[in-house]
Parts: C-alpha cells; sequence; structure tokens
C-alpha cells in the first residue's frame, strides 16, 4: 500500500513539473517589463537603513523576480532611516526610475559613485514594504517556481 502511495505521488510530482514548464513565466512585480541582460541590465546594490529585520533580503528577491540583477544586499552603515530610497549611481535616472516603480518608491535621488560598480543603491527605510501588486499573486507562484525547480532547467 506504501508503495502504491508512493508511485501516485511520484507520478503527480513528474506530471505537476512537466506541466510547470509550460506555463508562461511572465509575472513581473508592478506589473513592468520584464529587463533582459546585456546592455540593459541594471545592477543594483540594496541596503537595509530602516533596521527592520529581512528587509534587503525581501526587496532583493522582489527585484530579482522582475528581472534585475541585484549584485549586493545588506546592512547600510546606520539604521533609523525611515523613508526608502533610489540612488542612481552612473548618471542615469532612467534605470534608477526602473527600480523604483517596481520597488513602489517615490524618491529618485542622483549621486553618482563609479567607485561603486553597481548602477543603483537601494536604501530601505523602515517605511517599505512590499507592493500590495506582487503580494497578491506570490503563493501560487511558489508552488509554480517548486514544480519548475523539481524539472530542472529549460
Amino acid at each position: 500500500m506504501a508503495l502504491l502511495l508512493l508511485a501516485v505521488v511520484a507520478v503527480i510530482v513528474l506530471v505537476g513539473s512537466g506541466l510547470a514548464q509550460w506555463i508562461p513565466d511572465n509575472r513581473t512585480p508592478g506589473g513592468g517589463a520584464l529587463m533582459t541582460a546585456g546592455e540593459d541590465r541594471v545592477t543594483i546594490d540594496v541596503r537595509n537603513a530602516g533596521g527592520v529585520d529581512g528587509m534587503a533580503r525581501t526587496a532583493t528577491n522582489h527585484l530579482r523576480a522582475a528581472g534585475f540583477d541585484v549584485v549586493s544586499l545588506g546592512n547600510a552603515g546606520t539604521f533609523g532611516h525611515d523613508t526608502t530610497v533610489v540612488v542612481d549611481r552612473v548618471d542615469d535616472m532612467e534605470k534608477a526610475a526602473a527600480v523604483a516603480r517596481v520597488l513602489g518608491v517615490a524618491r529618485v535621488t542622483s549621486e553618482p559613485d563609479s567607485n561603486l560598480f553597481v548602477d543603483v543603491t537601494v536604501r530601505l527605510g523602515s517605511d517599505w514594504s512590499v507592493p500590495v501588486s506582487a503580494e497578491r499573486g506570490e503563493a501560487w507562484a511558489e508552488v509554480v517556481e517548486w514544480f519548475r525547480n523539481l524539472g530542472g532547467t529549460r
């Protein structure tokens, strides 16, 4: 009996994995278009300046789901910042504005610094949370992603 149950579960997982590869992966936070690799690639440094546990990791996952390249994350030098700021580092406000849209952030500034080797820095204040539009389909998206990962890379 246990062997039969195990076989049924294995078949369900394999079928689910096979079907998941045909489900389009067009979910993007904020409804924006996915970023592409190459010259359109936006590199981002995410810093938790608000002192909320896990905030930088949550924002990183959100940005990566939208196709951005988060190359660094962690805590800022100090906590206690209330307002989230997206900072342009390469004198290209369009890239910073795209990041701000996905994060649902209104404040964007420009502080070019070629020594940082990133296009954008995100300083997360204690006011930031995942935009509501992104939270809606996350449970289903996690199930689909789990099936995709079972099948390996496509």
